[in-house]
């Protein structure tokens, strides 16, 4: 579901900047800044390199369960 929000130019204009280093639009950022606050206000423990690594592993693929011979 998408809804319109007002959001203020700062914002904008700083997503838009950290968005092309990163290769996001302006929305995937925002909504990749809302993850990370997410997650570390439920882990207030963990690090940012530890939210990212949780945040790039969830987007690898699944493999399956691993069969020994």
């Amino acid at each position: 579901m998408s809804i319109n929000v007002k959001l203020s130019d700062s914002l904008v204009e700083q997503a838009k900047a950290y968005g092309h280093i990163e290769h996001r639009s302006v929305p995937k950022q925002i909504e990749y800044w809302s993850q990370i606050g997410k997650i570390a206000q439920e882990n207030p423990d963990l690090p940012f390199s530890m939210i990212r690594e949780i945040l790039i592993a969830d987007q690898e693929p699944i493999i399956g369960e691993y069969v020994f011979n």
